[in-house]
């Protein structure tokens, strides 16, 4: 089985406004960041950065109504940010508040 699976604690930075495809599919596009401390080959490490991520459907309606600020646990999986793209988006698939 081939994982593509991320779960994160972050903030949400940044939020942009609702809007909907074509298809009238909401749509929202955000950035989280995380700051966390980790053990990498018996060190600590201080790790800090954002990460493009969006959602869709209900989850992006939820997503758009949440205050920048706020603390969140995100789940969800990597892809490109379309198609002729190199860089990486996380799609955001589960939520919850912290």
């Amino acid at each position: 089985m081939n994982r593509n699976t991320v779960r994160l604690s972050a903030t949400l930075a940044t939020v942009d406004p609702l809007r909907h495809t074509p298809a009238g599919l909401p749509v929202v596009e955000f950035i989280l960041a995380h700051a966390s401390q980790q053990s990498e080959a018996g060190q600590e490490r201080q790790i800090e950065f954002e990460m493009a991520a969006k959602a869709t459907g209900e989850l992006a309606i939820r997503i758009a109504q949440v205050s920048q600020g706020s603390r969140v646990e995100v789940q969800g999986f990597l892809n490109r940010k379309h198609r002729m793209s190199r860089q990486v988006v996380l799609h955001v698939t589960n939520m919850d508040m912290i």
